[in-house]
């Protein structure tokens, strides 16, 4: 009986087998490595273990598992995600060997023990290397075929190697069904949305590949080429756009379910909305299905999906007819968490037909006036919403889905447009839209859309997914509308809850023109807002730790900030100042829209290494200003910053020599200390030995308490943990920004400890601080300043001794009427009675050398005499009626 399907073909189409010279396998190590799985329930699994030679010196490193009877079977070919290999498909491949399929796993080229350069699925690299695999199964005496030479054969992987599956379904007839998870369909589109570089996740494509070197060389130039001008280019766009599914989506007919993952920045639910509507087009079945997780972390419902693709190979491959697939379209809703450790509760929430993702609209009025607001120089500091690659921590991706908002949108950065309250729950289920006129002082201006839901008085603003929509605007000095439409998510509006519609100039994982910028918005309409599948369950409540979330969003960007590498021009570095930690000359910068009133006004100082210097001045004096010019956030109107020699700017090379605490920081509160740390530095992208963690804990002197979790932590221990998070990397210069503030007596003094011990080594500490008396005692130098310019700069004691009171040190106290002569010699101000002797105030006539001979005359005890002056004295005396 012949149990094959009808293939779901276009008619009078030719073969679209990829073959070459070298098309033929040749296997080099065909005994292999049998192992065996005991159990009599289900049967035991066999492998073996092969390198494969698929042609150009390309050998790929492949394992094939079976399990069960001699007879013969469908075959699916499993493949793995960028950066990974074929280990980690070995449990899913090992399950269907169990339920009846020959199964075969492979390294693609570039990973595990594969050779050959990583082509990001080339249709001659992987996607031939796909072809040459199914030619070797087709010679598989225990593989059932279709014909000669053609397996019954179904492709299942997730990221890389979903996209892998659907390009061999369009470039070789030969597969039957396949199953891609949270892929792609335009890899140019996901890594160019709109003509915007999504540039925090194409740099970890590249570290995860292992460099540059580790892919074809084109693709080395093209990223190369991005990368340097923040912009693709037409043959960047077309590079990519050859090596995605929507290159042969006209070709891929075959029974198709599609996963792809809610909370993703990388491959968002427009991909697989882009592929169900092609494969779809061309007669295919095609189920969708939506999960918790994604690339930005999550619950990846591996167990249930990996249930759904058995099931779909069953009836797709197998021709099982009963065999359950599933609905053609279901979405994992979050409904509060589980009992114990907070982790997220999901319900599946299914329709009949896939509605895409525009279905059922509902117009929802926004309000606000027309809105002005500036693209700042170097677009930095960027608002944060995503955290590409290491949203999966922690359970921080899901945190907007618990209602917990982590994103951050800097003032004077954005417009915002926000409708009343909602009279009922309103679910969102698609991809809102909205049309806004935007007009720009440069001729392209690059926007961030997102949509907010905000509780009741502005309290909590969520933002679904951390989602957001990149826009690049051509023309746009005359004004232009614009249709904007935003990501897609699957997320409950509670009602008294508005919808909030903000448009940022910024954004940490893209690129925006460095250039500055002024962009005007306003409103040409409401949202209209899909609202398809608007069944919900009831929400439980949330754990405690959640709502310190926050603040962890805060300190991601911080980090980012600090450490981003952008591309910049610069002046090149002075030789002579290579050993200098800072030095600044003519530091100049103007109030916005002034041309006459000054932040920072011509200011110049020097800071040389293992000084600890204090940064000094009242409210308003330009300190803040000044560090953020320091730290490359601002761009400075006039003047040089030099940090050993390089000139700063917004993201230069040299602010990696440079680490920094800003007031404020946050942390992950289930978390540990360590574990916090930890996540910090892989978020720079840096090598992991490059930290320097255990040297900079033990500086920090945290000790055991590194071990729990941040939420037990003291305040006093909260803030070390945060000096020990800028210290990562110890870098040369370290910049610190209120240190103290909210510290106890004992805890301020251990802060003052480890700024003296980090300086010790060598390197360089600026500390910003209000309390006078704890900058006298851990400075080495004082940098004061008031209205934006210079008032005095050297060593602590040069500063506080150059006042005008002295110390009387006497060898037994004396009384009033003494003092009383005393306060009555020439040049003598005042003389009081204090302990251990008389504290003596000169006129400006009056010098120590001509008072100690009128002492003497006196008949005063002097046992010696010096400068007495706190640093609050002679901060005051400098700057006067400022303070």
């Amino acid at each position: 009986m012949d149990l094959r399907l009808p293939r779901v073909r276009g008619l009078l189409r030719g073969p679209r087998r990829i073959l070459s010279a070298a098309a033929a396998v040749v296997v080099l190590a065909g005994a292999g490595t049998w192992t065996a799985v005991a159990g009599d329930d289900p049967p035991p699994v066999h492998r073996a273990d092969r390198v494969v030679e698929v042609g150009d010196g390309v050998r790929l490193d492949t394992s094939y598992f079976t399990a069960g009877s001699d007879g013969r079977r469908p075959a699916v070919l499993l493949a793995h995600g960028f950066g990974g290999s074929k280990a980690d498909v070995r449990d899913q491949a090992e399950r269907l060997a169990q339920d009846g399929y020959a199964v075969l796993t492979w390294s693609a080229r570039g990973f595990g023990r594969s050779t050959g350069k990583i082509g990001l699925n080339a249709p001659d690299g992987e996607v031939a290397d796909v072809s040459r695999l199914i030619d070797w199964l087709a010679g598989r005496p225990d593989v059932r075929l279709d014909g000669k030479g053609d397996p019954r054969v179904g492709m299942a992987g997730g990221s890389y190697g979903g996209a892998v599956a659907l390009l061999a379904a369009g470039h070789d007839d030969r597969v039957d069904a396949i199953a891609p998870a949270i892929t792609y369909w335009n890899l140019a589109d996901a890594l160019f949305p709109n003509g915007v570089f999504k540039k925090l996740w194409a740099g970890i494509f590249v570290n995860m590949g292992g460099g540059c070197e580790k892919f074809e060389p084109a693709l080395c130039r093209m990223y190369q080429r991005v990368a340097e001008k923040g912009a693709p280019d037409a043959e960047a766009v077309k590079l990519l756009q050859e090596r995605s599914p929507q290159a042969v989506g006209d070709r891929i007919d075959v029974p198709t379910l599609l996963v792809q993952g809610q909370t993703d920045s990388l491959f968002p639910l427009g991909q697989a909305d882009a592929a169900a509507k092609a494969i779809r087009a061309n007669g295919a079945p095609v189920d969708v299905d939506w999960v918790s997780g994604g690339h930005d972390g999550g619950d990846m419902e591996t167990d249930r999906v990996e249930a759904r693709t058995g099931a779909w190979f069953d009836r797709y491959l197998k021709g099982d007819e009963s065999a359950g697939t599933g609905p053609a379209f279901r979405v994992s809703r979050t409904v509060g968490t589980g009992s114990g450790d907070g982790e997220p509760r999901l319900e599946g929430v299914s329709a009949g037909s896939y509605p895409g993702l525009g279905g059922e609209p509902r117009a929802v009025e926004l309000r606000g006036r027309e809105q002005t607001f500036e693209n700042p120089a170097g677009a930095a500091p960027p608002a944060v919403s995503a955290l590409p690659g290491i949203g999966g921590s922690g359970g921080l991706s899901q945190l907007s889905s618990l209602g917990v908002g982590i994103s951050l949108d800097f003032p004077g950065q954005y417009a915002a447009f926000e409708s009343a309250p909602m009279r009922e729950d309103l679910q969102i289920t698609g991809s809102p839209t909205a049309t806004v006129r935007v007009q720009s002082t440069a001729e392209d201006a690059v926007l961030f859309a997102k949509v907010y839901d905000v509780g009741p008085g502005g309290a909590q603003q969520v933002l679904p997914s951390q989602l957001v929509t990149p826009l690049r605007v051509a023309d746009a000095r005359a004004g232009k509308d614009v249709t904007v439409t935003l990501p897609a998510v699957d997320h409950e509006v509670e009602r008294g809850h508005k919808l909030r519609l903000v448009l940022a100039s910024t954004d940490l994982g893209y690129a925006s023109p460095a250039a500055p910028a002024t962009y005007t918005v306003s409103l040409k309409g409401g949202l209209s807002v899909p609202t398809a599948l608007g069944d919900t369950g009831a929400t439980a409540g949330l754990p405690a730790w959640v709502w310190w979330a926050p603040l962890a969003g805060a300190a991601v960007a911080a980090a980012l900030l600090l450490t981003a590498r952008r591309r910049t021009s610069a002046p090149p570095p002075d030789p002579a100042l290579a050993g200098v930690p800072l030095q600044i000359t003519g530091l100049t910068k103007r109030y916005a829209k002034s041309a006459d009133r000054y932040a920072v006004r011509d200011l110049s100082f020097r800071v040389e290494k293992g000084q600890v210097l204090g940064l000094l001045g009242p409210n308003g004096a330009g300190k803040t200003t000044t560090l953020r010019m320091l730290m490359g956030l601002i761009a400075p109107d006039g003047g040089d910053i030099r940090v050993f020699g390089h000139a700063i700017a917004p993201g230069a090379p040299v602010l990696s020599r440079v680490g920094a605490f800003v007031e404020g920081a946050g942390f992950l509160p289930h978390l540990s200390g360590r574990e916090n740390l930890e996540l910090y530095w892989r978020a720079t992208g840096r090598p992991a030995e490059d930290a320097h963690l255990d040297e900079a804990l033990e500086i920090a002197g945290l000790g055991d308490a590194l071990a729990r979790a941040v939420r037990t932590y003291s305040q006093g221990m909260r803030q070390r943990l945060a000096i020990a998070q800028a210290m990562l990397g110890l870098p040369d210069l370290l910049i610190l920004d209120e240190p103290t503030n909210g510290l106890d007596p004992p805890q301020i003094r251990e802060m003052r400890e480890v700024m003296i011990r980090y300086a010790a080594a060598g390197r360089t500490v600026i500390v910003s601080s209000h309390l006078l008396s704890e900058v006298e005692q851990s400075c080495t130098h004082l940098v004061v300043m008031d209205h934006g310019r210079l008032v005095q700069a050297g060593p602590v004691g040069e500063i506080v001794g150059s006042g005008d009171t002295l110390l009387v040190g006497t060898r037994t106290r004396v009384d009033a009427p003494l003092a009383e002569k005393v306060a009555a010699l020439p040049g003598v101000a005042s003389a009081a009675v204090t302990d251990g002797g008389l504290l003596v105030r000169l006129d400006p006539t009056g010098t120590a050398r001509d008072l100690i001979p009128e002492l003497v005359r006196l008949d005063v005890p002097v046992e010696s005499v010096g400068p007495h002056r706190r640093l609050e004295d002679a901060f005051l005396t400098l700057i006067g009626d400022s303070a």
